[in-house]
């Protein structure tokens, strides 16, 4: 699908002051918002997105959308909350039915977002939450550390069932293993709320190997939730194989490399204080240069497909496994439009296989996170006693 493309001059060079994100918030399901892509028109502004997949027994939309930076972007700008809304519903108009969100979102801002704009089809869509950083109940004041004691879940989704104007959460996650808690009393919990009815499906993110086999255990899993892109294809060696094994679906955050995959940045683009890519390795200005090989190999497949970069990202996503359903957010009405488009996509086998080897062929340096970050990835929940 054709589209006629703008300049992207003004996104390049240094980006916009994003202001000082704590970790929880960095970590939380990175979107694409930043810089994302330069949006079609005609054909991708009439973008209807088809098809269904499955997420363990839950039925979803080929692809969510991620209300992440709907209260405040990278820059330090607060998108209109009505425009918000819009894109929310318009997305729904279109075919999306996967909504995701947390409460460190925010902090609970963006639930409120999300319950607002779906009060009208609420009973049509899935909305996913998140608990486990440790927030303020009332408040919303993110604190140092984790917290998933069973008591404090509960809590935890009382608040969000209130923001999210709903009597359930369709999808619940843990958003990161709290290393002080095992899995087993978390799935308790859980338990628990699917009993009440305020609770259908639960996931983790970012867990250990370990921790999902306990967890699925305990109480069947339905969808794990990992950073995933052709930027970062760690999950391919272990996690996705685990997810195939146990019959979990697989949710990627970051789906478009935190806008790298859009071809909106550069070897001359650096990032301001407070964008989590400033620190990042694999953005810094030695690896850059490197990296930009892969945006490269991305461009040419939109030119071949006749499609935008991010709808080439998405869609190489939704080729690997029919039970992946990637998550790209946006606070851009006409950024939505162009990645919904992503699911009408179609790669051959043999397509498939030429763009996974030359994938695979690019090396990517540095780092995906900060250690400070990345140490919240991969931890194992204790034994239960």
């Amino acid at each position: 699908m054709a589209s006629t493309r703008g300049s992207n001059t003004d996104r390049r060079g240094f980006l916009g002051a994003a202001g000082s994100l704590a970790a929880a918030s960095l970590l939380a399901g990175m979107t694409n918002e930043a810089f994302a892509q330069q949006a079609g028109t005609g054909a991708a502004a009439a973008a209807t997105m088809n098809g269904r997949r499955r997420l363990g027994t839950m039925e979803v939309s080929s692809l969510g959308l991620g209300v992440q930076n709907m209260a405040r972007t990278y820059q330090t700008t607060i998108p209109s909350r009505p425009e918000m809304i819009n894109i929310i519903r318009t997305a729904f108009e279109r075919g999306v039915t996967f909504f995701d969100t947390a409460e460190a979102y925010g902090p609970h801002e963006c639930e409120r977002i999300l319950g607002e704009a779906i009060t009208p089809f609420r009973d049509k869509v899935v909305i996913t939450s998140k608990f486990g950083w440790n927030i303020d109940l009332e408040t919303g004041e993110r604190r140092p550390g984790l917290v998933s004691q069973p008591a404090r879940i509960k809590q935890a989704v009382e608040g969000m069932l209130k923001r999210l104007r709903t009597d359930r959460i369709d999808l619940l996650y843990q958003h990161r293993v709290d290393p002080q808690v095992p899995i087993e009393d978390v799935a308790g919990a859980i338990k628990d709320l699917k009993t009440e009815g305020k609770v259908l499906h639960w996931g983790l993110s970012e867990m250990g190997l370990d921790t999902l086999r306990r967890a699925h255990a305990e109480l069947p899993v339905t969808a794990v939730q990992n950073e995933y892109s052709m930027l970062w294809r760690g999950p391919e060696a272990e996690v996705i194989p685990l997810c195939e094994e146990l019959g979990i679906g697989f949710v990627p955050w970051s789906p478009l490399g935190v806008g790298f995959l859009t071809g909106a940045i550069d070897a001359r683009t650096r990032f301001a204080e407070g964008d989590i890519r400033r620190i990042e390795g694999r953005f810094s200005p030695e690896n850059l240069p490197n990296n930009l090989a892969l945006v490269g190999l991305v461009k040419s497949w939109a030119e071949r497909k006749q499609a935008t970069p991010a709808q080439i990202a998405l869609a190489w996503l939704m080729a690997q496994k029919p039970w992946i359903v990637p998550i790209p957010g946006t606070t851009q009405m006409a950024h939505m439009l162009d990645n919904i488009g992503a699911a009408n996509i179609m790669f051959a086998s043999a397509e498939v296989d030429e763009l996974n080897a030359a994938v695979s062929a690019i090396e990517i340096r540095g780092a995906r996170l900060p250690d400070a970050v990345l140490v919240f990835s991969g931890v194992e929940a204790p034994p239960r006693r």
